[in-house]
C-alpha cells in the first residue's frame, strides 16, 4: 500500500508546477458496484464480499483488477438500506426538495488493499474530458462506511487531508474518537469506550471476579480490550489471561485455544470482530471446549453467520451487547422489489458510461438473494446506515439553504469541509423515533440491548433481549438486566460461578496469595478482638475498648465484666471463712467473758484482750467489703476499714507486749514502772496509734480517694472491675504504718519471749507476729502477679490468714487451758515458776 501511494506521488510530481495541471488516468479504473447519478453524490464502502482474490504479481503482464467472492449478506443489506434511504429522501418534499442525491457504492471485500483502492476511486472519480484540469475537488460530498474499525481507520486517514466527511455505521474503535487524527470522522454508533466499560459492569453485576479475555489483534479489539481491562481493574475484576489473534494468524489462534482450555475461569470476555469469532468458534468446536460463559460485543453477538449445527454447544447461553433492533418500515418490501428493479445495475439499459455496460456475470452471486428477506429483521446496523444518510442530507439541506416551498439553491458550490462543519451541528429525529446528534467526538449516544443466545423448542437459535444499557440515563439507571429470562452456558438455569477464590465469610479477611492477582486470596480468621461483618473484607476492624469479638468474629459484643462476686465458688468460700472467723472470735469472746474472773483472763490486762477480740472481729468482717461489684463507696470503705481495723488490732497486741515487758520490769527491786503504764495508759496508747491511721486515711480520702476502675488492659477479652488506689502514696502510708507497728510489736515480743513465767504470752505474740509478717510479705508479690479477681482474692486471703494467725496464736492456748486444763488456771500456777526461781 505504501509503495502504491509513493508511486502515485512520484507520478503526480511533474504536474505540480503547473497551476492547473492536466488530469489523466493511471491504470484501469475501479468501478462502483452500485451507482446512481444525482445533483450531489454520497459514496459508500461496504464489504459486500468477504473473500478477496489476488491477481498474479509476476510482473510479466499488466496486473488485473482485484476480484471478490463469497457474499457477505449483512453488508449487502447495508448497501441496500443506504440506497433505500437515498430514494426516500429524493421523494421527500421537505428535505432537499428539488435536489437529487446520487450514490457510488464500492465493495471493499473485507480487505485493506481493496478498501484502499475503493477509497482512491471514490475520491478521484473515473470520467475526465480531454484536456481537463485538476481542480482539487472530490466528486463526492460524504462517504458512508466502513463496517470494521481497522478499515475505517485507513479510510479516515486517507480522506482526512481532503476534509471529506466519513460516517461509519459500525466502526466502534475508541481510537477514532481522536479529533486531531480524525477531524472529519463521524459515526451513528457509540464508541467502544461505553461498550468496553459496560462489559466490565455486566461481569461485576453477575459476581464474576475471575475471567478470561480474548480480542482481535487489530484497532477494534486492542483498543476495546484496553478499556475493558482498565475498567475491570477499577471495579475489582481479575483477568486470568488476556490473549489476542488476527484472522490470518492460525498459530496464534491455536495458542489462544490452548490457553482457554487450560484456564480455570468459567467466563470469557470475547472482544472479537465477526471474522475472528468465526475462526475461534471453529477451533472450540473441533476441540470440544464447551461450558464457557462467553460475554460478547456487538460485532458478533447477533451475527447469523455464527449459527451452525455445532455452534450452540459452544456459544449457547452467551451474553453480549447488540445494537438496538429497529424495524424500518418499508425496507423489507424494498429489498425484494424496488431494489432489483431500480438500483441493481443489471436492470439498467442504455447509457454511455462504462458503468452502464457492466458485465452482469459479476453479480450472479448477488442474484441468488433476490427473493430472500428472512434476515431483514436481524439487520441491527441498518438503522445506523439509515441515520448516516439522513445526517448527510440534513447537512446538505442547511448548506443549500433549502426551504420547503422555494426549494434549494442548487447553484451553490459545496465543499466537503462545509459538510463536516455542518454535521457537527445536525440535530434531528428519524421516522422510527431515534434522535440523531453527534457529540464532541463525532459519535452518537451509547444504547445497547443485552442479548442471550437461546434455543427454541424447534431447535432454532434466537438472540433474546434480556436487558439494556443506555448511556444517556443516570448512572444508576443505565444498566438493567432481567436475570430470570437468561439461559446460561450449557443450557443451565443457574448462573455459573467464576472466582479464583471463594468468597470470604464474615469473621475473616482476605490475604493475597503471593504472585497472583488480587482476586486470588486466602481467607484468614480475624484476630481476637477484631471483626469483619461483611463478606470479602480486606481488613478486620478493631472492637472499641469495652467490646470484644464474639466466637464467630463477626460482631462486637460487650466484654465479660469480671469481679469477685458473692455467688461464685471462690466468693462463697471466702465468705464462709470470714464468717467462720467472726464466729470463732465471738465464741472465744464469750468464753473469756464467762471466765473473766480467772487468772489467765485477768493476766495481762483483760480489757485489751476484749478490745483485741473486737478488732479481730472487724478484721474478719472487713474482708467482706472486698467481695461484690466495686462501687465508689465500697472502694473507699474496703481500704480504710482494712487499714483502721488492722492498726487497732496491732495496737492491742503492741499494748499487750508492752504490758509483759513492764510487768517483768516491775518485779525488779526499786522499779515501779507499772504505774506509768496502767490500764488507762494502755487504752490511750491503742487509741493514739489508731487515730494516727485514721488521720492518714482521712487525708487519703480527701486528696485522692480510691475509686472503681474498669481495667481493659490486663485481659483483652474481658473487663476487670477493680478499685483503683487513687493515691499510691496514701495506700503505701496505710500499709507502711501497719507494717511499722507489726515490726515494733514483733521486736518487743521477741525480747520478752524468755521472761520467766509459766504462761509467757510474749512467746505467742511473737509467733503471731511472725505469721502476720510472713503473710503480708508473701502477699506483696502474690498481689502484684495475680490476674483479675484473683488479686482481690489474694488480698482477702492475706486479711483472713493474718487475722486467724493472731486469733489462734494469742487466744487458742488460753482457751485450751480454760477448757481442758482448768487446774492450771490458778494464780499459784501462773506464779509458780517465779517463786521457784526466787
Amino acid at each position: 500500500m505504501l509503495v502504491f501511494l509513493f508511486a502515485l506521488l512520484l507520478c503526480h510530481k511533474p504536474y505540480t508546477k503547473a497551476e492547473k495541471p492536466l488530469c489523466q488516468k493511471m491504470g484501469d479504473p475501479k468501478y462502483a458496484l452500485l451507482f446512481k447519478d444525482g445533483d450531489v453524490t454520497i459514496g459508500g464502502l461496504f464489504s459486500i464480499h468477504s473473500i478477496e482474490i489476488l491477481p498474479s504479481f509476476d510482473f510479466i503482464e499488466k496486473p488485473q483488477l482485484l476480484s471478490c467472492s463469497s457474499v457477505n449478506l449483512r453488508d449487502f443489506r447495508m448497501a441496500q438500506i443506504m440506497i433505500f434511504a437515498i430514494e426516500e429522501i429524493n421523494r421527500s418534499k421537505s428535505l432537499l426538495p428539488n435536489v437529487s442525491i446520487g450514490y457510488k457504492i464500492y465493495d471493499s471485500c473485507g480487505s485493506r488493499l481493496s478498501s484502499m483502492s475503493a477509497t482512491m476511486a471514490l475520491m478521484n472519480g473515473q470520467e475526465f474530458a480531454g484536456g481537463d484540469r485538476c481542480h482539487g475537488q472530490s466528486p463526492i460530498h460524504a462517504i458512508i462506511g466502513e463496517t470494521e474499525s481497522s478499515a475505517t481507520v485507513i479510510l479516515s486517514r486517507t480522506t482526512g487531508p481532503f476534509k471529506i466527511p466519513v460516517i461509519s455505521h459500525s466502526a466502534t474503535c475508541e481510537c477514532l474518537s481522536n479529533r486531531i487524527d480524525y477531524p472529519s470522522f463521524f459515526r451513528t454508533i457509540a464508541s467502544d469506550y461505553h461498550q468496553s466499560r459496560a462489559l466490565a459492569y455486566i461481569v461485576k453485576y453477575f459476581g464474576w471476579s475471575w475471567v478470561g479475555a480474548v480480542n482481535s489483534d487489530n484497532d477494534y479489539g486492542n483498543n476495546g480490550m484496553a478499556i475493558f481491562l482498565k475498567t475491570a481493574q477499577e471495579v475489582g475484576i481479575c483477568v486470568e489471561y488476556s490473549v489476542k489473534f488476527y484472522r490470518t494468524e492460525p498459530e496464534k489462534l491455536q495458542k489462544v485455544v490452548d490457553t482457554m482450555k487450560r484456564s480455570t475461569t468459567k467466563v470469557v470476555v470475547a472482544f472479537l470482530s465477526r471474522v475472528e469469532m468465526v475462526n475461534l468458534l471453529e477451533q472450540l468446536s473441533i476441540q470440544n471446549i464447551t461450558g464457557l460463559q462467553v460475554i460478547g460485543v456487538e460485532a458478533w453477538t447477533t451475527a447469523k453467520s455464527l449459527i451452525t449445527p455445532n455452534s450452540f454447544r459452544v456459544l449457547g447461553g452467551s451474553l453480549g451487547f447488540a445494537v438496538r433492533k429497529i424495524n424500518n418500515e418499508g425496507f423489507s418490501d424494498y429489498v425484494i422489489k424496488a431494489f432489483w428493479d431500480t438500483a441493481f445495475p443489471c436492470s439498467q439499459t442504455g447509457g454511455n458510461s462504462p458503468e452502464d455496460n457492466l458485465n452482469c456475470s459479476r453479480y450472479k452471486d448477488l442474484l441468488v438473494l433476490k427473493n430472500y428477506n428472512e434476515d431483514v429483521p436481524e439487520q441491527r446496523y441498518a438503522s445506523n446506515v439509515y441515520k448516516a444518510v439522513y445526517a448527510v442530507a440534513h447537512s446538505l439541506h442547511t448548506l443549500l439553504k433549502c426551504k420547503e416551498q422555494e426549494g434549494c439553491e442548487k447553484s451553490l458550490t459545496i465543499q466537503p469541509q462545509q459538510v463536516v462543519e455542518t454535521l457537527k451541528k445536525v440535530n434531528f429525529s428519524v421516522k422510527f423515533g431515534d434522535h440523531v446528534r453527534f457529540d464532541s467526538t463525532g459519535a452518537t449516544v451509547a444504547q445497547y440491548e443485552v442479548v442471550n443466545w437461546q434455543q427454541d423448542s424447534d431447535g432454532s437459535i434466537q438472540f433474546k433481549p434480556v436487558g439494556y444499557y443506555d448511556a444517556s440515563l443516570h448512572p444508576d439507571q443505565r444498566f438493567v438486566v432481567n436475570t430470570k429470562n437468561i439461559i446460561w452456558a450449557g443450557g443451565q438455569l443457574e448462573k455459573p460461578r467464576s472466582v479464583c477464590s471463594e468468597s470470604c465469610p464474615p469473621g475473616t479477611r482476605k490475604a493475597a496469595q503471593k504472585g497472583r492477582p488480587v482476586c486470588c486470596y486466602n481467607c484468614i480468621p480475624c484476630a481476637e478482638g477484631e471483626i469483619s461483618n461483611e463478606r470479602d473484607s480486606n481488613n478486620c476492624k478493631q472492637c472499641p475498648g469495652e467490646y470484644w469479638s464474639n466466637a464467630e468474629k463477626n460482631k462486637c459484643v460487650l466484654k465479660t465484666v469480671e469481679f469477685l462476686s458473692f455467688t461464685e465458688v471462690m466468693g462463697i468460700v471466702l465468705v464462709f471463712f470470714s464468717l467462720f472467723g467472726v464466729g470463732l472470735t465471738a465464741l472465744m469472746a464469750i468464753l473469756f467473758y464467762s471466765k473473766k474472773d480467772t487468772p489467765i483472763v485477768k493476766a495481762n490486762n483483760s480489757e485489751l484482750s476484749f478490745l483485741l477480740l473486737f478488732s479481730l472481729t472487724l478484721c474478719f468482717l472487713c474482708s467482706l467489703t472486698f467481695i461484690g461489684r466495686p462501687t465508689e463507696w465500697s472502694c473507699m470503705l474496703r481500704r480504710t476499714a482494712f487499714g483502721i481495723t488492722f492498726v487497732l488490732c496491732i495496737s492491742c497486741v503492741l499494748g499487750k507486749t508492752i504490758v509483759v515487758l513492764m510487768a517483768f520490769k516491775a518485779t525488779l527491786p526499786g522499779r515501779n514502772v507499772m504505774k506509768w503504764f496502767g490500764p488507762s495508759q494502755q487504752q490511750l496508747s491503742v487509741l493514739a496509734f489508731t487515730l494516727i491511721q485514721v488521720l492518714i486515711c482521712v487525708l487519703w480520702l480527701t486528696l485522692s480517694p480510691p475509686f472503681p476502675y474498669k481495667n481493659v488492659k490486663y485481659y483483652k477479652e474481658k473487663i476487670i472491675l477493680e478499685c483503683s488506689l487513687g493515691s499510691t502514696l496514701g495506700f503505701s502510708a496505710v500499709l507502711g504504718y501497719i507494717g511499722l507497728l507489726a515490726v515494733l510489736c514483733f521486736i518487743l515480743a521477741f525480747l520478752a519471749r524468755k521472761l520467766p513465767d509459766n504462761f509467757n504470752e510474749a512467746k505467742f505474740i511473737t509467733f503471731s507476729m511472725i505469721i502476720f509478717c510472713a503473710v503480708w510479705i508473701t502477699f506483696i508479690p502474690a498481689y502484684v502477679s495475680s490476674p483479675g479477681k484473683l488479686t482481690v482474692a489474694v488480698e482477702i486471703f492475706a486479711i483472713l490468714a493474718s487475722s486467724f494467725g493472731l486469733l489462734l496464736c494469742i487466744f487458742a492456748p488460753k482457751c485450751y487451758i480454760i477448757l481442758f486444763k482448768p487446774e492450771e488456771n490458778t494464780k499459784q500456777h501462773l506464779m509458780g515458776k517465779i517463786s521457784h526461781m526466787s
